[in-house]
């Protein structure tokens, strides 16, 4: 599974088990407009990093932080690079 895939199965499973009523999930999706608050996004980046092996949060020296659904995906996919996992090798 890609780390693009992960990341919007995990958004959409939590946005149905926190019944949230989501929009289309696009890369310009802004993240404060996705209709996740800051615990189901804290919620998505845990089940991440049980199914990539990746926390970009705090394995990073970046201090910026994602904007957009896309900026969040490239996040990890940039985690991953800096890891020795290629972007589609995550299990």
């Amino acid at each position: 599974m890609s780390i693009r895939s992960a990341v919007i199965s995990q958004v959409q499973q939590i946005g149905i088990e926190a019944k949230k009523d989501l929009p289309p999930l696009t890369d310009d999706l802004a993240l404060l407009d996705s209709g996740l608050d800051s615990l189901t996004i804290a919620i998505v980046v845990t089940r991440l990093e049980d199914t990539l092996g990746l926390d970009p949060f705090t394995e990073s020296d970046d201090i910026s932080y994602p904007v957009t659904l896309g900026d969040f995906i490239r996040f990890y996919e940039n985690a991953a690079k800096l890891s020795g996992v290629a972007p589609g090798e995550a299990s």
